[in-house]
Parts: C-alpha cells; sequence; structure tokens
C-alpha cells in the first residue's frame, strides 16, 4: 500500500511540475495556473484518502480512468475518454463496416436519444425512427448510460440479438423491439433515380470516405438522362465526415463561396471551408430533404445550400449536432475525444443544438405532445409501470410509407421553378 503511495505521489507531482513548465506559455490562453494546481492537489488528496480508507483495495489505472471518465462527461454529450478497447472501437467504425444495429445515437434531455437508423440496416428495417428514446436495452433502464457504454451494449457479435425498449413521443407509446446484429456496410447513396418530369433524385443516407465519388457516378448516370432539376434526400442521415460534406457542397457551390466556418478556443480551430471546383453541377435547380434525423455532416450541406441560395431546404428542422471532435491519443492505449469547435453556417448561425430550418416547413404526420417539466425523470419514473406490447400491426403498419408529403412537395417546388423558367423569370 505504501509503495502504490509513493508511485501515486510521484505520478501528481510529475503532472504538477509539467503544468508549471507550461504556465508561461498558457498565460496567454487565459488559463490560471495556479488555480489549476489547486484543484490538482484536490484530486491527488481524494485519490490518497480513496486508496487509504476505501473498502477494497483499488487500482491507480481504474481510479484515474473513472476519473477522467466523469470529467470528460461533464463537459458536452459528445466527448468523452476512451479506454483501449473502446478507442479501438471507435478506429473501426471510420472503415465504414462494422458489427452492431445500425443506429446513430446521442444524448439528448438526458435521455439516450436516437438520431437516425441508418437506411438498410437491422434498427431501419425493424422500424426504429429519429426522436425514438431508448428507455431499456436488454431490459435494463438506460438512465444516466453514457454514449460509449451504449455503444458497448448495443454492439455484438453478427447474429446476436438485442432487445431495446424505446419511447415513441410521436404516438405516446412504450415499443419494445428485437434486433438481430449484423455486420453494418454503408454505402453513401442509397438511390438515384428519375422521379417526374425529368427531376433527379439522390437518397444519401451518410457521408463517408468515397461519398464524393458515389455523388459523381450517380449525377453523371441522371444527366445522361437529361435531369431538369434535383432533389438531395437528407432525411435520415446522421452525418459522417467533414471532409466528405466539403467535397460534396463544393460539387453545387460556385468557387470562392463559403461552405462552413468552424471556431473554437485555439486559433487552429478557426478555419473556413469555401468552394474550390470552377465546373461541376452549379445549374440544376435543387431542393434538399431534411428532417430531425439529419445531423452534423448533413446540416453542414444543407445550411451551405441554403444560405448561397443554392436550392431550397424542405422538410423539418434538423437535429442539431455539428461540433469538431478531436481525438488524442494517449500513452496507454486510451484516448480523449474532446470537443474543439462548433460548425457555422455561411451566414453565422450556430448549428449545434439550434438545426437547419427549412425554407418550406413540411411534416410527414401532424400530432401534438406535451412537454414534460423533467423528460428524463418523466420516462423513467413511468415506464415499468406503461410498458407495452409492441403489436406487430403496429409495426407494420408504421413501416409503410404510402405517400411521401415532403418529396411530393419537393417535387412541386421543381415544377414551380420550371414554370418560371419558361415565363423567362428566371431568377
Amino acid at each position: 500500500m505504501k509503495l502504490k503511495k509513493v508511485l501515486l505521489w510521484i505520478f501528481v507531482a510529475g503532472l504538477l511540475l509539467s503544468l508549471q513548465t507550461g504556465n508561461c506559455s498558457n498565460k496567454e490562453e487565459g488559463i490560471d495556473r495556479a488555480d489549476l494546481y489547486k484543484q490538482i492537489q484536490l484530486f491527488s488528496d481524494s485519490i490518497a484518502l480513496i486508496q487509504s480508507n476505501y473498502v477494497d483495495d483499488m487500482e491507480p489505472q481504474k481510479l484515474i480512468y473513472g476519473a477522467l471518465s466523469g470529467m470528460l462527461k461533464s463537459l458536452d454529450p459528445y466527448s468523452q475518454f476512451m479506454d483501449p478497447d473502446t478507442y479501438n472501437e471507435m478506429k473501426v467504425e471510420t472503415t465504414g463496416e462494422f458489427g452492431g444495429l445500425g443506429i446513430e445515437i446521442s444524448i439528448r434531455d438526458n435521455i439516450l436519444t436516437i438520431i437516425s437508423p441508418i437506411d438498410g440496416t437491422p434498427a431501419y428495417n425493424a422500424g426504429l425512427k429519429p426522436g425514438d428514446k431508448i428507455v431499456k436495452i436488454n431490459d435494463e433502464p438506460t438512465r444516466d448510460i453514457t454514449l460509449i457504454d451504449a455503444v458497448k451494449k448495443l454492439r455484438g457479435k453478427p447474429g446476436t440479438s438485442v432487445e431495446i425498449t424505446v419511447l415513441r413521443e410521436s404516438v405516446m407509446k412504450i415499443l419494445g423491439f428485437t434486433i438481430i446484429r449484423d455486420i453494418i456496410k454503408i454505402t453513401s447513396i442509397k438511390e438515384a433515380k428519375i422521379i417526374e418530369d425529368n427531376i433527379g433524385y439522390i437518397r444519401l443516407v451518410e457521408f463517408q470516405e468515397g461519398t464524393e465519388g458515389e455523388l459523381d457516378k450517380a449525377l453523371a448516370d441522371l444527366d445522361e438522362q437529361g435531369i431538369v432539376g434535383l432533389i438531395l434526400d437528407l432525411r435520415n442521415n446522421p452525418g459522417g465526415l467533414l471532409n466528405s460534406a466539403v467535397s460534396l457542397s463544393d460539387r453545387f457551390l460556385d468557387e470562392g463561396k463559403l461552405i462552413v466556418t468552424t471556431k473554437g478556443r485555439s486559433k487552429d480551430n478557426v478555419l473556413e471551408f469555401r468552394a474550390r471546383d470552377k465546373e461541376n453541377y452549379k445549374n440544376h435547380p435543387m431542393v434538399v430533404l431534411v428532417n430531425a434525423g439529419s445531423a452534423s455532416a448533413s446540416e453542414i450541406v444543407a445550411g451551405a445550400i441554403q444560405d448561397n441560395n443554392r436550392g431550397v431546404i424542405v422538410g423539418m428542422k434538423s437535429f442539431g449536432k455539428a461540433s469538431v471532435q478531436t481525438v488524442v491519443p494517449l500513452s496507454d492505449g486510451s484516448a480523449l475525444r474532446i470537443t474543439t469547435a462548433k460548425y457555422f453556417t455561411p451566414s453565422g448561425k450556430l448549428i449545434a443544438d439550434n438545426g437547419i430550418e427549412p425554407d418550406i416547413v413540411v411534416d410527414q404526420m401532424e400530432f401534438k405532445v406535451e412537454e414534460a417539466d423533467d423528460k428524463s425523470d418523466n420516462i423513467f419514473q413511468h415506464i415499468d409501470e406503461e410498458q407495452e406490447q409492441f403489436e406487430e400491426s403496429i409495426k407494420e403498419e408504421e413501416k409503410k410509407e404510402i405517400y411521401d408529403h415532403q418529396l411530393n412537395t419537393a417535387i412541386n417546388v421543381l415544377k414551380g421553378v420550371a414554370v418560371f423558367k419558361n415565363k423567362g423569370i428566371d431568377g
């Protein structure tokens, strides 16, 4: 025990010395090193007390990992500490193929919330929807769950099942799903076709490496068929890579037009991304479809198209998740994922928590939900009392899309543009 204490104090002393050494260079950043020194002293005293007095013997790594996890969780829903296993899982995600359900999740109002089920995945096919509140995973309540823990519970070997209980506020029902995990293979473009009156339609489900190539091929094929307008469907698109969103926006904007700006405390995080291509697809009248499942990179594209008056945004307000996370690997194989900047549209509107407001607001279905004073407590207080079986007939009915009101509105917008052009009122 004494040896552990000595090693712990050596670690803390080394940390404090390194902070003092960097004191001068960090004064310019407005960091109060004297106050930080005092707080680290408090931290080290607490660890020493736990090591000396806690009923069980605790490994220093477990204490440090727990402290880091809590610290990062207190910042925002997207900053997190990743132990080596979790960090390795995150790196797997960026390959575009991984095992799981195919849902993008976040924490909203302290509740685990589905941003969007990815088109064609087990979650999408089962009938999960954007905005569903996940209140149980395998019959365990998700109150106060972290994103890391949620991902660990939802993922597993392909072919195994996971039970998810959600609150769907649109119908005020508790719904149960049993979903079989699978290898998630994501292609960016789900659909590209002519729909009506030579109007092209592209459904983009995620931004990843290779998205630009898929888009160029789809646009070239549609151009050969003589399209006169384009609908870009970003509904239920949870986002993805920033460079992919910028490159896609570049296809539709004139050279030099601002696409997105990032702003953070560090000068390195204040960046502007502008269109550079001189050619590509600048002339097609354009409508972008968004909804509550459109997030992150989708919001960057929609904001760029909207603020540059390049097209019309149709649908419902997007999710409002657009911030820059920087992953910093640590010496033991763990890593910190820290929010270092936020995204702003070309006109300077903050995307995070605000989302993109459509030019034409069109809902797929009308409903009213009374807001609770405390959503988290209200849901978990009554979850056991209100548990219901999800009837198969209801599930099948909700999966049907007989009439796509948002898409039909987009078609009518482009038809209206064509009428104006034929009358010589080209705008």
